[in-house]
């Protein structure tokens, strides 16, 4: 076909090799959706696969998306034949059909987080257990993963490491509560995120048949970004593709940046050991950055024990030297990259869009955000309140929800009472407590409320069940834009809204129209067979973030580095580059941890493509307190060569810069000019350093710092609660350090 001509070499070995496993490389900026689009495309038009056989897993529906468009492109409509998504929404989509094997109806609802807190809190108090112990967010976590490593509720409670590990956390309910929240889950036939994996697993483990079936069904298995699976998804595309060994992974170790949701880095470096005959394809050409932002990121990640080597490289112009900025505070960071934006647009008639802000950590925004408003600089914030966690789109799905499926616990009490209808708190926990202690479904308890509450609660409840009745008829009979109109009307809901006068009531009320559009829009869309509102809810239920960043305003972009990897734009700031901030001070306790924080610095460098902007400064408020801050080790790892000041901004730090060919190269963040031995390294402390308690430190004492040597205390100073050392190192000059930070050894 023509399209192969446009592949170099080992793009069309990876499009090519469709039999037997094979795992591909992809370097950053490399073509890998190009090759996974060509490599599907080849098996239907040119090895006459049959579509439906095809089976491709992506992290987000947008890339499914994409990909399945651009295939079309290529071969015509079969290419909506292939099973082509997220993990999530591909096995949710088999757990429909196979759910009764498993005990579940199969409209069973998909818990968001915010349904799973909300049930953690609940079985938290009815348990009387302390909430700021037991918090929703960490039980959430601890039980997701548990699921992410295949470990049930009778597993965890078996197992004498985990529990002496949640005694030692102070925490010894921890599987009580997994037990009682698995348990509630079930009665509600619900299913959160994790579970559409887990039980995907114990589907496949128990029952053979059903496992057999998809394997038949599926001759070819295809994974993006491998990097990111974790033990569940990991297993699951093993076993399906056990049978005809047609599985082909694509990632890049090197942007592995998930461990804290549970992925395993472990299972693309150690895919060979699994695959013996495996054929191995690096993707090394990059084709969206410049040489110089390439070569930055490639002295970055070198750094990197634990890797796939590979070479990455590219034919693109050297483009700009790599810019640093130093500020004195964060809200002077914020005017600097605010300042540099407004510039840069002006001379080279750029858009906002063409640039985008990235921090470590949510909390920067703000700084970033202030600067761009007071600029006149439009901006959006990926990572806020998602239109689908809004309280008025959530109160008006938990009607759909409660209409679909009668025993979704979660949905009955966000709606059992709004709009008001005379059903107060006590009617309801005494309703949800009839269902559990007599062992009946939560509707059967609702269609019978006169024998567990009396007067005008329990007639309510009686005119909330004819209504949710009515409701079911019309969900049974028309699509899910009518269904859903009818809901929003007669609920009492969007008059409720309509009533509000305020300018948040009235932003509610459009909110809820703007539901009722997208659900419009899903219906008229010809690509969704089925039109009810079940399968709508389905489909909202397995969005992703990147999926709702829907935005075609011009716009510069601020996002955490994590959401912005698959993302590329002409100008990136890299914001915050400081000790613990960027590596973060909760990511320096093993290797493994520090390695994970580097290749998060290689992915937020490699989001450039024309220019390239590092920033830090010297005092941050963080926690409430203004602290001194050192620059991120990070910094000193890049090759001098590709780094320049930005003198107009940052003029005091010229003079820890060189010329050279031409060229200004970063030497170091030393404060003294004298220092200019760009040899200098940072001081290795030795594995015996144990910081001292500082409390009794005094001018005089010799001390060692685990960064930056030996050094004397010239002085003490205090400062309300805080107290600082004034330090002269012998190799790094004087230093300003926090004490209730610092990591100080008293040697004298």
């Amino acid at each position: 076909m023509e399209y192969l001509a446009t592949l170099n070499p080992p793009q069309l070995e990876a499009v090519k090799k469709t039999e037997g496993p094979v795992m591909i490389i992809a370097g950053a900026g490399s073509g890998k959706t190009r090759v996974l689009t060509y490599r599907i495309a080849h098996l239907i038009h040119e090895k006459k696969v049959d579509a439906f056989q095809i089976l491709s897993l992506t992290f987000t529906n947008k890339a499914a998306s994409e990909m399945k468009q651009r295939i079309e492109k290529l071969i015509g409509l079969e290419a909506r034949n292939t099973w082509m998504g997220t993990f999530h929404s591909v096995f949710a989509k088999i757990l429909r059909v196979e759910a009764q094997k498993l005990g579940y109806p199969s409209n069973f609802t998909i818990y968001d987080s915010d349904d799973s807190k909300s049930l953690i809190r609940s079985i938290v108090k009815e348990m009387k257990l302390d909430d700021k112990v037991y918090k929703a967010n960490t039980v959430l976590s601890r039980i997701s993963g548990a699921k992410n490593r295949l470990i049930g509720w009778q597993a965890y409670l078996n197992d004498p490491y985990i529990t002496a590990d949640d005694e030692a956390a102070m925490k010894p309910k921890m599987g009580e509560i997994y037990k009682a929240y698995q348990s509630r889950l079930f009665r509600s036939s619900a299913m959160d995120f994790d579970d559409l994996l887990f039980n995907t697993n114990i589907l496949f483990r128990d029952h053979p048949d059903v496992l057999n079936k998809y394997q038949q069904r599926f001759r070819y298995v295809m994974v993006d970004e491998f990097q990111d699976t974790n033990l569940s998804q990991y297993l699951i595309t093993k076993k399906l593709a056990a049978v005809h060994q047609n599985i082909c992974v694509v990632g890049d170790d090197a942007q592995s940046i998930y461990a804290f949701r549970g992925a395993d880095i472990q299972n693309i470096l150690n895919f060979e050991k699994d695959y013996p005959d495996l054929l191995v394809v690096k993707l090394e050409q990059n084709y969206r950055s410049t040489k110089n932002i390439v070569e930055t990121a490639n002295s970055i990640i070198a750094k990197n024990k634990s890797q796939l080597k590979k070479n990455v490289w590219t034919q693109n112009d050297s483009g700009d030297l790599i810019e640093l900025m130093k500020a004195s505070s964060d809200n002077e960071e914020g005017r600097m990259v605010a300042a540099t934006i407004f510039e840069e647009k002006n001379n080279k008639q750029l858009s906002n869009s063409d640039f985008a802000i990235l921090y470590r950590t949510n909390s920067q925004s703000r700084s970033m955000e202030e600067a761009l408003r007071k600029s006149g600089i439009a901006y959006r914030i990926i990572g806020g309140l998602s239109f689908y966690q809004r309280k008025e789109i959530k109160d008006l799905m938990g009607y759909f929800r409660f209409v679909v499926n009668h025993e979704d616990e979660e949905a009955f009490k966000r709606i059992i009472n709004y709009p008001k209808r005379g059903i107060g708190n006590t009617s309801v926990e005494k309703l949800m407590v009839g269902a559990y202690e007599h062992d009946i479904s939560l509707w059967k308890v609702l269609n019978n409320s006169q024998s567990f509450i009396s007067g005008r609660g329990a007639n309510a409840v009686t005119d909330f069940c004819t209504m949710i009745n009515s409701f079911k008829m019309e969900v049974e009979r028309k699509d899910a834009f009518e269904a859903a109109t009818f809901i929003a009307k007669q609920s009492g809901l969007l008059r409720d809204l309509y009533e509000d006068k305020t300018i948040e009531g009235l932003n509610r009320y459009e909110n809820v129209q703007e539901l009722l559009n997208a659900i419009k829009e899903y219906v008229d869309n010809p690509e969704n067979e089925d039109k009810s509102l079940g399968a709508f809810l389905q489909e909202i239920a397995l969005l992703t973030d990147e999926d709702q960043n829907k935005n075609n305003q011009d716009t510069v972009t601020m996002m955490t580095i994590h959401s912005s990897k698959g993302l590329e734009f002409k100008y990136v700031f890299v914001v915050g580059m400081e000790e613990d901030l960027f590596p973060s001070q909760m990511m320096m306790q093993s290797r493994e941890d520090l390695e994970e924080e580097r290749r998060l610095f290689y992915v937020a460098t490699t989001r450039a493509m024309e220019k390239l902007y590092f920033s830090y400064a010297l005092t941050r408020y963080r926690y409430g307190r203004l602290l001194n801050c050192e620059p991120s080790r990070f910094l000193e790892e890049i090759d001098p060569t590709f780094i320049k000041v930005n003198k107009k901004l940052s003029s005091k730090l010229s003079s820890s810069f060189r010329e050279s060919e031409g060229k200004q190269g970063f030497v170091g963040l030393k404060k003294k000019p004298a220092i200019r031995n760009t040899t200098t390294k940072l001081h290795d402390p030795g594995p015996n350093f144990k910081p001292s308690n500082t409390n009794n430190l005094k001018e005089g004492m010799k001390v060692e710092h685990p960064k930056f040597g030996f050094g004397k205390v010239h002085g003490i100073e205090t400062e309300g609660t805080n107290r600082k050392a004034h330090i002269h190192f012998d190799h790094f000059g004087d230093k300003t350090l926090l004490l209730s930070f610092a990591k100080l050894r008293i040697v004298e």
